[in-house]
């Protein structure tokens, strides 16, 4: 991809865009976040492979930096196996109060050039640039913009994507990192989708990625080339946004008071949890770290679930929708996890 501007090309004449302005959309994701910024507090941990979270003999890798990942090591991966990868591992205990201070920095400098900001987590958003506080016509030189003042006020490195809607700026985000951008014109777009392996789309897990596989669909021109009704068939509601995805369609707008859809906690225990008991009362314990940040945050909910991860790191998911909002941490009905083995790591009950 190269670093052209969006704003220099404009849309295909065809009935995928029309005639419509050429939305301006910059996905900004800083790179290998939390170690990035233990790498930085920490001279010691410069040019060495560092995980953050977990530990050389329980949990997982919340984080890793560019260093571990040569070795194979990614987020979520449960740490004996990310020691086995790398010997040298070092891991770092999580600081989130930092990382969230941390975003703060980039956010504010989000919001010198647009109030159009959809955070997806700490260390990513989406940003709305069409019209920008500083008139600045280029979408590529805002993210050129935003990435230096990044660098500067911070010390961490961040990578952008540039490009007409949100699904491909996010794709774009990734094609030169670390520390780099790329820009998807209209144009490009559904060239692009169509050479990109469906396990790589964003939304596309390792379920939906394997079905689609068994249906022939390997990448995006697979998918084109199946019929809407085809896709509902398989997909349910998803169907249609493959459908239009496919085709490099993205019409969702950039959306800075996005509802929050879950709230949620979790917790990795030192030892593993036999007794139901006790499984019992460390799910109380989530329950109610839950429930205060429901009621910190004055929002409520129906549905109800419980991830349980076993000693040998299969995990599973139950849950509960009720028939009225949650009023409490307690009372929450049963959902029989039990019924695999008593190894879980919590149960409702």
């Amino acid at each position: 991809m190269t670093e052209e501007s969006v704003d220099a090309a404009q849309p295909d004449t065809g009935e995928e865009y029309g005639a419509r302005p050429v939305r301006k959309v910059v996905h900004c994701d800083m790179d290998a976040f939390y170690a990035s910024v233990e790498q930085r507090d920490n001279p010691e941990l410069r040019g060495k492979p560092v995980a953050v979270g977990g530990s050389a003999a329980r949990g997982v890798v919340a984080a890793a930096s560019y260093e571990a990942r040569a070795f194979g090591v990614r987020s979520a991966l449960p740490s004996v196996t990310a020691k086995r990868r790398c010997p040298d591992l070092i891991f770092v205990k999580p600081r989130f109060e930092v990382y969230r201070a941390v975003s703060a920095q980039i956010h504010e400098i989000f919001a010198e050039h647009t109030d159009l900001i959809e955070p997806l987590s700490l260390d990513e958003a989406y940003l709305g640039v069409t019209q920008n506080k500083q008139n600045i016509p280029s979408a590529t030189e805002i993210a050129t913009l935003i990435r230096a003042r990044i660098k500067e006020v911070t010390g961490l490195n961040a990578s952008a994507g540039i490009s007409y809607c949100k699904f491909l700026a996010k794709m774009a985000s990734d094609l030169n990192k670390p520390n780099g951008q790329a820009v998807i014109t209209p144009a490009m777009g559904p060239e692009f989708v169509a050479k990109l392996p469906v396990k790589k789309f964003h939304g596309i897990g390792p379920a939906t990625a394997a079905k689609m596989q068994r249906l022939g669909i390997e990448i995006g021109a697979d998918l084109r080339e199946k019929p809407l009704a085809f896709l509902q068939e398989h997909f349910g509601k998803a169907g249609i946004w493959y459908y239009h995805i496919s085709r490099g369609i993205d019409d969702r707008e950039v959306q800075p008071d996005r509802l929050r859809k879950s709230i949620g906690v979790e917790d990795t225990f030192s030892a593993d949890i036999f007794e139901l008991d006790a499984a019992r009362a460390e799910v109380a314990l989530l329950a109610n770290k839950v429930w205060g940040h429901c009621e910190s945050k004055q929002l409520s909910g129906r549905t109800v679930t419980l991830k349980v991860k076993y000693a040998d790191f299969q995990q599973i998911t139950r849950s509960r929708t009720l028939a009225a909002p949650v009023t409490g941490s307690g009372g929450v009905p049963c959902c029989r996890l039990c019924s695999r083995s008593k190894r879980a790591s919590g149960c409702s009950g």
